[in-house]
Parts: C-alpha cells; structure tokens; sequence
C-alpha cells in the first residue's frame, strides 16, 4: 500500500454516512425520491421498512407524503434487483436498476418457473405461461388495481396447482398464481399499488403499466457503480459485489468504467471512492438516528466494522445476517430499539454513549412515535435485541 494514497479516517468514513445517506438533519432530502437516491435503493422486502427509512432520511412529510411518491407520483417504485430482493428506487434510476439486475432476476425467475411446469408433468408450457400471463393483464385492465387473490378470481388459470419435486422428500403442492405474478412484476409489466389496510400492510394491490425503457446492461451497472461509491464510498469491490449480488467479472468492469481512486483507511487496508472524492469531510452536526431493520445505512457494506462494532453483532442480527431496529449516533451503531404493542418506542444502548447521544435518541424516539402513530411495526426479520425490547 503506497503511503501516498489520501487517507479516509473512520471519522470521516462516519461523517459522509451521515451527510450522504441524509441522517444528519441538515442534510434530510426534500423527497422521497431523494431519499432513495441518496442510498441508491430503499430495501422493501418489509412494508414498514421503506417508510421508515425514509422518514429518517425526510425534512417533513407524514406516511401519506412517501404514500403519493409511490402510488400517485410514482417517483419511487419498487423492483426484484440486489440480490434478488425488494427494493425501492426512484423512478429516474429505475431504468439502470431494471437493466443492470432485474432483468437477469426475471430471466431466471422465468427459468426456474418453466422448469416446475415441466416437471410437474401437466403439459403446462411457456404457451401456457403466455396466455395466463396475457389473461391477467386483460383482468387488471378490466378491474383495475387488485390483489392476487382478486386477479386469481377473474382467471381462471391462476388457479391451477401444480407439484414441485415430485417424488422427492420436499415434494409440495402449491397454486402457480404467486409465481405468474411475481413474474410479470419482475419483467415489469405490473408494480404494486396501495397496499389493503394501512402503509405496514404488504397485501399489495397490483397495476398494469408499461415496461421500462431498455438500456445496455454495461452501461446501467457503471451507472450503479458510480452511484454507489458516491453513497457508500470507501468501499471495495467485494463491498460492491455482495450489495449488488453481480458476479465479481460483472463488478470489476463497472468499476473499471467509473473509474475510482484508490485510498487508504485506518486499519492499512485500501478501498475505493468515486473518481475525485478524496478530500476531507467535515463533521456534520452532531444527529440520532433509529432506523428500521434491513435499513440500507446498515446493510451497505460487507464489511461495516466502520461503524458497528462486532460485539453487538448477535444483539442486532438474526440467523441469517439481516439487521434489526438499529440506533445510532453520529454515525455509529449503538444500540436498538422496537415498538411495542402498546405503541411505546423503546430502545437500549448495547454501551456507553454519553449524556449527549441519550437525550438526542430520546428526542428521536419521541419524533419516531409521533410519525408513527396509531401503526404497529413488527420487524419481519426479528433480532434478539428487538424480541427482549418488546417484552
């Protein structure tokens, strides 16, 4: 590692978290879409998860605010990209998500389908698919928004069942509606629609649209590695290559493309940044932040020791590594927190903070309960920090 290389202390690493992922209040997006922008993708898998992790990233705005960018404005939409998960862009970027991951996604998805219905032995076939797929959007144009279960009732195909694994110990029966939905979302000829119930509901409500415009798969995927050093940067390939779920080929040409500077961190290692974006950054003021779990501030990095230390690992994880309800402090994992049944926001430092970062997280919480309100949030990956809090 040449010593010539501009260092990027953890400090610093902390400060551009807080002002480019839109935590510190004096950097809070105007928009949703801003929002989204500013950490490349909201994660969306949960329902709740990408209203609160707007909200801490929003100046103002109430669950109906980031309900219009979705639904009315649709300046924010969701689609099955990074690692083959829910996520949520703005309608600007949408286009580089669909060409450099989600249309790989739906190709597959495609695949694996048509290989149950071949196995499953009952002449169901890609003309098939077609026609079903055909005859749920002529429904959707005839109804209007509606649930999988009200698509299912106006086609009569959606409701076939079929077998995967026959003759195997997993052998399962299971109705192919889902899955027909789940591909035309994929290939983006649906997007989901307000949700039955409130914004933590996921019973979506599904529209037909038009597909994305198509661009070059190399182009798109430079294009979300640029955005992505900018957001997350100092970062390394293999940073990069576990967020976007691509190949590390795929990876190493995008960054080629963009072409980033190399620098030096605290611990001798090198990463990367955005072309240019060695310079030092100032500290923002001091900011709280409770954010949802599978939030991408704690999710963007294969390695976050920058920012959480590995002993509150098993606190704030579950079993398959995605994070709970986190708390943080100028940059810095702290603690968690949950809401509990009666609607109390409780949380708990997993150490020492300070008298300055406790009264600014109790400030928060009391921010996060107002915006809250009469909803109950239930993490759909529950952690063991987030289960003893709710107790």
């Amino acid at each position: 590692m040449s010593p010539s290389l501009p260092l990027v202390t953890t400090a610093e690493r902390r400060h551009r978290l807080g002002r480019r992922h839109r935590l510190a209040p004096s950097a809070r997006a105007t928009t949703v879409a801003r929002a989204a922008d500013a950490v490349v993708a909201l994660h969306a898998t949960d329902a709740a998860t990408v209203y609160l992790s707007a909200r801490a990233r929003l100046t103002e705005g109430s669950p109906a605010t980031i309900e219009q960018a979705f639904y009315k404005d649709v300046s924010v939409v969701r689609l099955l990209s990074m690692r083959n998960t829910l996520f949520a862009v703005s309608a600007e970027l949408a286009p580089y998500v669909d060409a450099s991951t989600a249309r790989g996604i739906a190709a597959k998805e495609r695949r694996a389908f048509l290989k149950h219905l071949d196995e499953d032995g009952q002449s169901l076939d890609a003309d098939w698919l077609a026609r079903a797929e055909a005859a749920a959007l002529a429904a959707l144009d005839l109804q209007g928004a509606s649930t999988g279960s009200q698509i299912s009732a106006a086609v009569p195909a959606l409701r076939q069942k079929i077998t995967i694994g026959r003759g195997k110990k997993y052998e399962t029966e299971t109705g192919v509606a889902t899955r027909v939905i789940r591909l035309l979302a994929a290939d983006g000829r649906i997007r989901r629609d307000r949700p039955r119930g409130s914004w933590t509901s996921s019973q979506f409500r599904w529209v037909h649209t038009q597909p994305r415009p198509a661009l070059p798969a190399a182009e798109a995927r430079a294009e979300i590695a640029r955005r992505w050093l900018h957001a997350y940067g100092p970062a390394t390939e293999a940073d990069l290559a576990w967020w976007t779920g691509w190949t590390l080929t795929d990876v190493r040409k995008a960054l080629a493309a963009v072409g980033p500077d190399q620098v030096r961190l605290d611990n001798g290692s090198t990463a990367l940044v955005g072309p240019g974006d060695t310079g030092p950054e100032p500290a923002p003021e001091p900011w709280a932040a409770l954010l949802p779990g599978l939030d991408p501030s704690g999710m963007g990095w294969a390695d976050r020791s920058f920012h959480l230390d590995p002993a509150y690992r098993p606190a704030l994880f579950d079993y398959a590594g995605n994070i709970g309800p986190t708390v943080w402090w100028n940059g810095e994992i702290v603690g968690g927190w949950a809401q509990r049944p009666d609607g109390e926001i409780v949380w708990r430092l997993l150490g020492a903070a300070g008298r300055a970062a406790e009264t600014a997280i109790s400030a928060e919480a009391a921010r996060l309960a107002q915006w809250v309100g009469d909803a109950r949030v239930t993490p759909r990956f529950r952690t063991p920090l987030e289960r003893e809090l709710v107790v």
